[in-house]
């Protein structure tokens, strides 16, 4: 129903917000650091948010087309695993609802205030200014503040005990950060392009240190798409991107270990592609949707069937012959692509549902950014289209921290983007072209 028209919610469904909007706030770290209690939080403020819903009688959300499609997807993965006999498999497909009915909650309620939004950007932000100092240190020392050296492969690990760095920093210096960067080239004076400028150059090479590729490109990537929107934003990104290409040439010298990875490594997967550990997975995964095109291989199908011998073959009409592709040991937990992950849960069925599950997302977001372009609107849509772009490597989305950075940033850009909800100013609003002589 309109706002205008829903019920006042009472005082009792007033204070449930506090204590889940502050819980908010510690998402950055605990999906850095807690996993586990992240998970529990989500859990948490999904069923406050069921219950604030029945309080104030306003089940609008159940009615959006993005929820809807989620729900069918869900029930598509949930009978798909029935197939497979797993009675595990299909309670964790219906325990999948979580995450859209999460989505939900930040769009509907928890980050419909403007100021909501503001803290919980400058907790992202204190947060990768964290991850940026811990690389830093660690690449200076040779340990980071755990005692840990670089992981086997040479990433650096910045404050953490694993390779999560690089994600890490994407998913909080972008919605943290690029606001401020914004915000800094708009006012259109040197000192805020130097400070824009010095910001991303630092951003940037903190991100080759850590030599994690998919969040370096994803973060160029999602920049380039702030870059052609803003176009105070294209000069510092040009010359962040010369200095960025200076460090990659100084690297064999300076930090051999990140040339290895960001380089040669990348360059040989390249060159061989299916005989990569990506390729590999990428052509099992195929192996098994082709096997079953309709109903998939149920919840967690990928990891439980990759070791089978039965799909070691290749895929001929791609052009990759048969062969064990890495068989048994080349396996991970998933597939590394989300719409990869989805056809291999429920075929190609679930991977169009899943499709038009983002496309259902992305519309509502397109068209709150045409009614208002804030600095907080831009780059809370392109982080949203970036990280679910479908040519990308990818953790796996119903797992943590990547399912909390996922759905908190889609959750996040709906909030923002959202008809009726208090916009606020977080940045520098951008003009819009057809009310203007001239554009930005």
């Amino acid at each position: 129903m309109p706002d205008s028209a829903r019920i006042p919610c009472p005082a009792c469904s007033s204070w449930m917000k506090k204590p889940v909007v502050w819980g908010m706030y510690a998402f950055p770290l605990l999906l850095c650091y807690a996993l586990a209690p992240a998970e529990i939080l989500i859990c948490l403020i999904v069923c406050a948010f069921v219950v604030h819903s029945a309080i104030c009688r306003d089940w609008s959300w159940v009615r959006q087309p993005w929820f809807v499609l989620s729900v069918v997807l869900g029930a598509d993965i949930a009978l798909a695993s029935a197939a497979t006999g797993s009675v595990h498999a299909v309670v964790q497909s219906v325990l999948l609802l979580r995450y859209p009915v999460f989505v939900a909650a930040m769009a509907f309620w928890i980050l419909s205030d403007s100021k909501d939004r503001h803290h919980l950007a400058r907790a992202y932000a204190w947060v990768a200014m964290w991850m940026v100092v811990g690389s830093w240190q660690q690449y200076l020392w040779g340990r980071n503040i755990m005692g840990y050296g670089r992981w086997e492969d040479g990433a650096l690990l910045g404050p953490l005990w694993a390779p999560r760095a690089g994600q890490a920093l994407f998913m909080t210096a972008f919605p943290g950060l690029m606001p401020v960067i914004i915000s800094l080239t708009q006012r259109r004076t040197r000192g805020g392009l130097l400070c824009a400028g010095g910001l991303l150059v630092l951003l940037i090479l903190t991100f080759l240190l850590i030599s994690q590729r998919m969040p370096t490109l994803l973060f160029l990537f999602g920049t380039l798409c702030l870059a052609l929107m803003v176009r105070p934003l294209r000069l510092p990104f040009i010359l962040a991107c010369v200095i960025g290409m200076g460090g990659i040439a100084v690297s064999p010298v300076v930090a051999p270990q990140a040339y290895n990875k960001l380089v040669i490594s990348f360059e040989h997967q390249m060159h061989g592609f299916a005989d990569s550990p990506y390729g590999m997975l990428f052509i099992r995964a195929g192996v098994m949707v082709s096997d079953h095109p309709w109903v998939g291989m149920g919840y967690d199908g990928f990891r439980i069937n990759c070791p089978n011998p039965i799909y070691f073959r290749g895929l001929p009409t791609l052009g990759i012959s048969d062969g064990p592709h890495g068989g048994a040991p080349g396996c991970n937990l998933h597939p590394h692509n989300y719409y990869i992950q989805v056809a291999t849960m429920a075929g190609w069925p679930g991977a169009i549902l899943f499709c038009l599950v983002v496309i259902a997302m992305l519309y509502p977001m397109a068209r709150g950014l045409r009614a208002h372009r804030g600095a907080e609107q831009m780059v809370m849509c392109v982080l949203a289209f970036v990280i679910i772009w479908p040519l990308q490597s990818t953790s796996s989305f119903t797992t943590q921290p990547t399912a909390g950075w996922v759905f908190i940033a889609l959750g996040w850009a709906l909030a923002a983007t959202r008809k009726g909800c208090d916009s606020g100013h977080t940045g520098a609003d951008i003009p819009d072209k057809r009310h203007m002589g001239q554009g930005t």
